[in-house]
């Protein structure tokens, strides 16, 4: 499978993704609609499918209008989050296949909003897995707790997301990287694993290139939302449980002025 960038808005992504034998492809919040197709037709791709991560407008806004210019395309998001346009609602597990060689998993990852969905996009065997998250899992941060709890959040991000395997491409839904990075390190001032991630992202930046992807093993080293597992991580922010320091950091992140 390939996987190509769609900058959108001020600081969005959309993706799109190419089964390569059949050309078949499926687009992940295409929140533009015209650029989507414009980024498809340059590729060569017959657009099937709409795979929306939530209902906030900067990611399901545009479904109703990609429904318009290409008839019968199938648009996926949560049942429980009454996305826009939505024609097939999704359960955590639902399987969906694009082309010959790429199948997609739904997982519910719940928090931001309540019935976010993350896919996870495996293609052939020698490739590496993806997984889309939205505004679930972000380079180096995650998404504010809009419409659950830090026991959500912990649970999407360290027992759903955390357990795909580790080299799991991560293309989350904005370019935030810099600043997630930034503020990582107020947590663990002397992570050199951060502090080498933040200088590459900060080149990537000046440079006009996305920081997107990333690894789930980059973010289980340099992402401190998921390393709330680590008894040392608890003890710099003052707390005794996983669930507690997650929501510690959150709150600091909310208050930071960066």
């Amino acid at each position: 499978m390939k996987i190509y960038h769609i900058p959108c808005l001020q600081d969005n992504y959309s993706y799109l993704i190419v089964d390569e034998s059949t050309k078949e492809g499926a687009v992940v919040d295409p929140v533009e609609p015209q650029k989507v197709l414009e980024a498809a037709n340059s590729h060569g791709v017959n657009l099937k499918l709409v795979l929306t991560t939530h209902h906030h407008w900067d990611h399901a806004g545009g479904n109703e209008q990609i429904r318009q210019l290409v008839p019968g395309i199938k648009v996926y998001g949560g049942s429980i989050d009454n996305v826009k346009g939505c024609t097939d609602k999704g359960e955590n597990g639902d399987k969906v296949s694009l082309g010959a060689d790429t199948n997609i998993l739904s997982l519910h990852t719940p928090c931001h909003t309540k019935g976010h969905i993350s896919y996870y996009v495996t293609g052939k065997e020698n490739e590496n897995p993806a997984v889309f998250t939205g505004d679930t899992l972000f380079i180096a941060g995650c998404g504010r707790f809009f419409e659950g709890t830090a026991e959500q959040m912990y649970e999407s991000l360290c027992v759903t997301l955390g357990s795909l395997p580790k080299p799991t491409l991560v293309y989350c839904g904005h370019e935030y990287t810099v600043k997630n990075l930034q503020f990582a390190l107020t947590i663990e001032p002397n992570n050199s694993r951060i502090q080498e991630k933040l200088a590459w992202a900060q080149k990537q930046n000046q440079a006009g290139q996305p920081t997107i992807p990333s690894t789930i093993e980059e973010e289980m080293e340099t992402n401190p939302f998921m390393r709330v597992d680590l008894p040392e991580l608890q003890e710099k922010v003052g707390c005794k449980s996983p669930v507690e320091a997650l929501r510690e950091i959150r709150k600091r992140k909310d208050n930071w002025k960066g």
